[in-house]
């Protein structure tokens, strides 16, 4: 049936993925806050603790690769349904039969499910937002991590250290109940994707039917190549913060499990102020008339550099309070990556082809996790203390995000990239 477009509807369905994309991002984090009582009672080492956060990222990359079949073969809501109950039963048989072995098949069971959810929920989101108003919703969706480790971190460390690593898994299933109770009845696909519903009649128009192209021209674009570096760069900082993030506050700044667990969320604060407020400003500056390059690549590009500058001094920092805070406005500025980002390739092709698009830069974007984890891991084990390990790993990510950022300044350019890819399009129109 013909629908209507309104600004709160659009934002009643991106809430319902935010919420999704909440739950994601809980389901990833928890390690980093359970990892600790996983290790004293198994006896795990730090490398082992890292190969398994490594591990989660292998199934997460080959999972990223099946975006675009899901697309085809299931409409958004029902895939992502799928996908969540995945998420909200996967982790169970670990709290029923413990051990590092059914531990490292539970994490990359649940890789193989997060591996589509990224460029699906983006897709989701972005279907009741045209591309000139993605970034806002983009941040929105990027933030979804940040308000899993504020609001949802320090719940979790408590009922881990009251109640057991078990009970913080738990909770977590039934929070992906209750998710799917409010998306089942609430989410319907709007309208800027290739499989908008005919004739609806909409208050800003749906999107433009376009021939689709060869995935290699949209993957050899410079703008593709040199932001898929960078993202991978900014994910391997994020999946080290998921994985070791509590550890390093525990263990190499002196701070308690709770209080650890805890001031997680600190890092998470500074990256949602940033981004919802990149999102809010580059939305607006697109309005104008500023250029996708200046508005989606100098800015964020800038705000990696700022992070790997402040990174790059972690090791000469001896204070925790300082520390903490260095680690936090890296984290931060490295976050507004990705929302505009991601805008940024959405615009690189036709719509119907956006899933699959996302679905292959997301993967590209998950090879950060498959070394970061379980490199720190290693580091700390050798390093001669578990601070000083630490501050090494963000130190080297601090070194590799500035050379990113500064490749990304020379070759990124969405505008010229669309005109290439949109030439092929009009050639087989031709």
């Amino acid at each position: 049936m013909p629908f209507k477009v309104t600004a709160g509807r659009a934002w009643g369905m991106t809430g319902l993925v935010i919420f999704l994309y909440v739950v994601n991002y809980a389901d990833k984090a928890v390690l980093g806050i359970i990892a600790q009582p996983l290790a004293r009672e198994f006896g795990l080492t730090s490398s082992q603790i890292g190969l398994v956060g490594s591990l989660f990222f292998v199934t997460f990359t080959v999972g990223g690769f099946l975006a675009g079949p899901l697309e085809k073969k299931l409409t958004l809501k029902w895939a992502l349904l799928a996908l969540g109950l995945t998420w909200s039963v996967v982790m169970l048989p670990l709290v029923v039969t413990g051990g590092f072995v059914v531990l490292v098949v539970c994490r990359m069971l649940l890789g193989l499910g997060e591996g589509p959810s990224s460029a699906l929920m983006h897709t989701a989101a972005y279907s009741w937002h045209p591309p000139a108003k993605r970034g806002l919703p983009g941040a929105f969706l990027a933030g979804s991590a940040s308000v899993a480790k504020i609001a949802l971190a320090p719940v979790l460390t408590f009922i881990t250290v009251q109640y057991g690593w078990r009970m913080a898994i738990v909770a977590l299933s039934v929070l992906g109940l209750v998710w799917m109770v409010c998306w089942i009845p609430g989410f319907k696909e709007g309208p800027f994707t290739s499989k908008a519903v005919k004739g609806a009649d909409t208050a800003v128009g749906s999107a433009p039917t376009e021939p689709s192209v060869s995935w290699r021209k949209i993957f050899f674009t410079r703008t593709f190549a040199s932001c898929a570096f960078m993202i991978i760069v900014v994910y391997a900082l994020t999946t080290v913060v998921l994985t070791w993030l509590p550890s390093y506050f525990e263990l190499g700044l002196g701070y308690s499990a709770l209080q650890a667990g805890s001031m997680f969320a600190l890092p998470s604060i500074v990256g949602l102020v940033l981004m919802i407020s990149s999102g809010t400003v580059t939305d607006r500056l697109r309005g104008r008339g500023y250029t996708s390059r200046v508005v989606r690549i100098i800015v964020p590009a800038i705000g990696v550099l700022i992070c790997g500058a402040v990174l790059v001094f972690l090791p000469s920092i001896g204070t925790p309070a300082l520390a903490v805070a260095v680690v936090s406005i890296g984290y931060g500025f490295g976050a507004i990556a990705f929302p505009l980002i991601n805008a940024a390739i959405s615009e690189l092709c036709p719509p119907q082809q956006t899933a699959g698009t996302m679905g292959v830069f997301l993967a590209l974007m998950a090879v950060g996790g498959l070394v970061a984890p379980y490199g720190t891991g290693l580091i700390v084990d050798s390093a001669a203390t578990a601070a000083e390990g630490y501050a090494t790993s963000f130190q080297i990510i601090g070194v590799l995000g500035a050379i990113a950022a500064v490749l990304v300044l020379v070759f990124a350019n969405p505008e010229r990239d669309r005109k290439i890819i949109r030439g092929e399009v009009l050639a087989k129109s031709a």
